[in-house]
């Protein structure tokens, strides 16, 4: 078991990015993992070109799923979802600080999670934030665990209170293709949630 446990953390990756915290920040969404780098079209988070999160922020805020993309460039406008972020007080961080990919791809179900986010440390830079979204399932799970929250069901929400904060934990559908639900449907789920969160 030793010599197994030292393979994992040998084969390990750290955390490329840095958590996003505006100003301000109410609202912290939590993803997994990045994917490997060479499926990256910006140096921010989900960055895969063929991950369809920022058409779903393009639809909900401004019914046009093509808001955050250089289509020509088959790449996503970095600097507006910043300042968009910055704008709606929307921070960004993923659950897990350290992974081992059992398989090579960017699939949550073949990540291992070896250390997940200082959640602590990170509510501590976001003194105002009352919900954390969770985009799929391994996300929520992990950020569930660490809050001592129940997981909700998908498009639902529970509550705890996590170091003398109340926290609303929403739990969204995965913005990856392969998650068998329809663009338009997953972007009524996030609908509906930014609507109880008063961003909308």
């Amino acid at each position: 078991m030793k010599k197994q446990s030292e393979k994992i953390v040998q084969n390990s990756e750290i955390h490329p990015l840095e958590p996003f915290i505006p100003n301000g920040a109410k609202v912290l969404m939590l993803g997994s993992f990045p994917p490997k780098r060479e499926k990256w079209s910006m140096e921010f988070y989900y960055p895969n070109w063929q991950n369809d999160m920022w058409r779903i922020f393009g639809i909900v805020f401004f019914n046009d799923k093509n808001f955050f993309v250089e289509p020509r460039q088959k790449k996503f406008r970095e600097e507006a979802i910043r300042q968009f972020l910055i704008e709606k007080k929307i921070a960004v961080s993923d659950t897990a600080r350290e992974v081992v990919r059992l398989q090579d791809n960017a699939s949550d179900k073949y990540l291992n999670i070896v250390a997940p986010v200082d959640l602590s440390q990170l509510l501590r830079q976001i003194p105002m934030c009352r919900a954390i979204l969770t985009t799929g399932q391994k996300a929520c799970e992990t950020a569930a665990s660490l809050l001592g929250a129940a997981v909700p069901g998908v498009g639902q929400h529970s509550s705890c209170i996590f170091e003398q904060h109340q926290i609303v934990l929403y739990r969204m559908p995965s913005s990856s293709r392969a998650y068998p639900l329809a663009l338009d449907k997953k972007a009524e789920i996030y609908c509906q949630m930014f609507t109880e969160l008063d961003l909308l």
